[in-house]
């Protein structure tokens, strides 16, 4: 019996724009929906915080929202510095709720976006930006010279400075990728009363466990690159 896997980007809707044809494929429709939770949760948080009482006890809600917040500023802090911290801990926040939901998608029978490489190079080049830009900010031309120090490895310095987003993007690529297409193997080839149980366990590894580390990996390595350009 031939069964058929869906392994890819599939297009659901079909338009012209400036005579060009466009898809609306599985992963726009993901991120749709990841960018209308997070939009969601941060409107929710906003209220929460509005309505509390400075001089009552915080509720269960807020207490998350507190716990969530400073997760965020103690790893930006320890990362980036006491100094530095401050000013990407947004960034780095919505960076880390992005992939972790984004990541973790799977679970619900979605395609993770991040299954999608034009995602995750996205998201590594603004971090090649943002290495640079903070590289010319406090280093100024030295973040220059130093790729000819010493000027034999100049070749090799340049390289390594280009492939940082390339390795990045294809880390996390690889590992959210690999864990949706043994997820499609498994329901589209084991016999249907398996999948009454593997199926959950395997998603708690590759959507819940896999994602969440891979969404901190990629996170840590934003901070640690940026990071390494600051003048303390």
């Amino acid at each position: 019996m031939e069964t058929e896997l869906d392994l890819g980007i599939n297009g659901y809707a079909r338009f012209e724009l400036f005579g060009k044809t466009f898809f609306l494929t599985n992963t726009h429709i993901a991120i749709i929906i990841v960018v209308a939770v997070i939009t969601v949760l941060a409107v929710l948080a906003n209220r929460v915080i509005r309505k509390a009482d400075p001089s009552k006890a915080p509720g269960k809600v807020l207490n998350v929202i507190e716990l969530v917040v400073d997760a965020i500023d103690g790893i930006t802090k320890s990362n980036m510095g006491e100094k530095h911290f401050r000013g990407f801990c947004n960034y780095i926040g919505t960076l880390m709720i992005f992939l972790v939901i984004s990541n973790t998608i799977g679970i619900f029978g979605l395609r993770p976006p991040t299954a999608d490489y034009g995602i995750t190079f996205g998201l590594a080049i603004i971090t090649f930006f943002l290495i640079h830009i903070n590289g010319f900010r406090y280093q100024k031309m030295k973040h220059v010279t130093d790729l000819f120090d010493p000027w034999p490895l100049t070749p090799i310095n340049v390289i390594g400075e280009l492939a940082t987003p390339v390795s990045m993007s294809l880390r996390l690529f690889g590992n959210i990728l690999s864990g949706t297409i043994i997820m499609a193997l498994i329901y589209g080839l084991l016999p249907k009363f398996m999948l009454l149980f593997w199926p959950g366990v395997l998603h708690i590894y590759f959507d819940l466990f896999s994602g969440a580390i891979q969404a901190f990996v990629f996170s840590m390595l934003t901070m640690v690159f940026i990071a390494k350009n600051f003048d303390d």
